[in-house]
């Protein structure tokens, strides 16, 4: 597939990934009496990573955020070369969708910006966490998003091989949203972050660097523990061959 489509995918895909996501959080959470809250939130997102896994998958794998492609680029599941043309993609797509919720969302009388569904810390922090806290929790849960991406996408995964995957990704962002929102708004994805940023400007862009910086960080590290701890992702057979091992 020529890098100009895949990239043209993630575009797509996290545009929908930061409209689906924090369109929710902008326009229905608090809602007067109908809102979703932090639970319709969080499914969002996750199912905009769910429905853009099985739509564009097969096109450029989907990944929608900087810190997974460099957390495949140190799993070596990704090539450098392309890495550039990804993020690009990806940063650009958040934007336009955040844009496009700029436009739905101030076409109502007395809308005021507010967060916009930016990320912070310290004082912007939904619940007042501490620039600490919100560092911990970011690299945490973007590795552990990692781990699942790349356990599930593994290919001797069975769940991955009849594509299963992308229940158990949009799930994981489902949960780790749920953990991580009144903490940071959560982001473990500095194009998600960028694109709300873009808007609100002041404080959301001073404290975007954590959001880039934490993410990214969670993804490499789990970029290298992955492969540790399972092993070559190569199909069992394969590894049989090489090794003469038999499976037990």
């Amino acid at each position: 597939m020529p890098l100009s489509k895949r990239a043209a995918a993630e575009f797509i895909g996290t545009f929908w990934l930061v409209f689906g996501g924090c369109g929710s959080a902008v326009l229905a959470a608090a809602y007067p009496q109908l809102g979703i809250g932090f639970l319709g939130v969080a499914l969002a997102f996750g199912l905009t990573v769910l429905t853009m896994a099985y739509a564009i998958g097969h096109i450029s794998g989907c990944h929608l955020n900087p810190a997974i492609s460099v957390g495949l680029l140190v799993a070596k599941r990704f090539s450098f070369k392309d890495l550039p043309a990804y993020v690009a993609a990806q940063v650009l797509g958040g934007i336009v969708g955040a844009g496009v919720l700029f436009v739905i969302a101030t076409g109502k009388p007395g809308f005021e910006l507010g967060g916009f569904a930016s990320n912070g810390y310290a004082e912007n922090s939904p619940g007042g966490y501490s620039l600490e806290a919100c560092l911990v929790a970011e690299v945490v849960l973007t590795f552990m998003f990692l781990i699942v991406i790349l356990g599930s996408t593994d290919r001797r995964s069975a769940h991955g091989a009849h594509g299963f995957a992308p229940i158990a990704i949009g799930l994981s962002l489902t949960l780790i949203h749920l953990i991580g929102i009144p903490v940071t708004n959560l982001s473990v994805n500095p194009a998600r972050s960028t694109g709300p940023a873009v808007f609100v400007g002041g404080w959301a862009i001073q404290q975007l660097w954590l959001f880039w910086l934490a993410p990214i960080a969670g993804g490499a590290l789990a970029g290298i523990v992955y492969p540790l701890i399972a092993g070559s992702d190569e199909p069992v057979h394969e590894v049989q061959k090489k090794t003469g091992s038999k499976a037990a």
